[in-house]
């Protein structure tokens, strides 16, 4: 199986008295956009922040180039993502459920819900009890496939920048009392701290993903007999190279990280699958 993933994505509404901001906006994020899709797999995935503020114009704009072509596409809620409607009058627009699991023969897929409801304040990550207890089944279920798991905040004090405050899922939520009862392989895929980062603990292996306008990037996630394999795409084009800087000097609620990029290591990892040995 192939999955892309695409970081914090920030589609803007913007003010189009700033001179080239409209066509800087339209240009980078229709390119962008399309080398995401335009990639063969089986999902293709945000793990949040699609818009930047969550307002309506935002969501339908930016569904509108995604829905471009069928994809099979998920997006996993950011906090940007609530800060403009309801979790309800978002979902309805996406047409995306809060979160849900998907079941393989080479693979179980979960997809959280990290993110709070117009809350300006705190931007940090939090799951209610009922998620929970559903999460820790699709744990339990999994058994010996590998796990793999979509959400827009990490999990604290695993990726670079989520021991910080409001960085992660907060630390009250004991997430490993959960995680720690997977059997086999588990990936934790998230964004929300705008860097590159890829950290193993235990067995499970954290992949963060940096900011689209920040990092011209996006993963790809291979899930092999014998490994998983994942990896970075850099988009090279000057409609993205060249506008990103436009759009992020112009907008409210974003701040360039410039070493979103991280180093090497942070980009690229292979998992080996572990060998079941059979008795006879």
């Amino acid at each position: 199986m192939k999955i892309v993933v695409m970081g914090d994505l920030h589609f803007p509404a913007i003010d189009e008295s700033v001179t080239g901001l409209l066509d800087a906006r339209a240009n980078f994020y229709r390119v962008f956009i399309e080398r995401f899709l335009e990639v063969d797999a089986d999902m293709h995935v945000s793990v949040g922040d699609l818009t930047n503020f969550g307002l309506k114009l935002e969501l339908e704009g930016v569904y509108k180039l995604l829905r471009k072509r069928d994809r099979n596409f998920f997006h996993v809620l950011g906090n940007h993502d609530l800060y403009g409607l309801t979790r309800r009058e978002v979902l309805a627009i996406t047409d995306q459920p809060r979160y849900h699991s998907i079941t393989t023969e080479t693979a179980v897929f979960a997809f959280l819900d990290t993110a709070k409801e117009m809350d300006f304040e705190d931007w940090g990550g939090w799951i209610d009890e009922e998620q929970l207890n559903w999460f820790q089944e699709v744990v339990w279920t999994s058994g010996t496939k590998p796990l793999i798991v979509f959400a827009h905040h990490p999990v604290y004090n695993t990726t670079k920048n989520s021991d910080m405050d409001k960085g992660s899922i907060h630390p009250s939520i004991d997430m490993w009392k959960i995680l720690e009862q997977k059997d086999g392989i588990g990936i934790y895929v998230n964004g929300h701290t705008h860097v590159d980062s890829i950290v193993q603990q235990k067995n499970w292996t954290f992949v963060q993903t940096s900011a689209c306008l920040d990092q011209h990037a996006f993963r790809i996630i291979e899930v092999e007999a014998d490994e998983i394999n994942i990896s970075s795409i850099d988009i090279t084009d000057k409609d993205v190279v060249d506008n990103a800087a436009t759009i992020y000097n112009n907008i409210k609620h974003f701040n360039h990280s410039p070493d979103a990029r991280g180093m090497e290591t942070d980009r690229h990892c292979r998992i080996s699958m572990p060998q079941v040995k059979h008795l006879l």
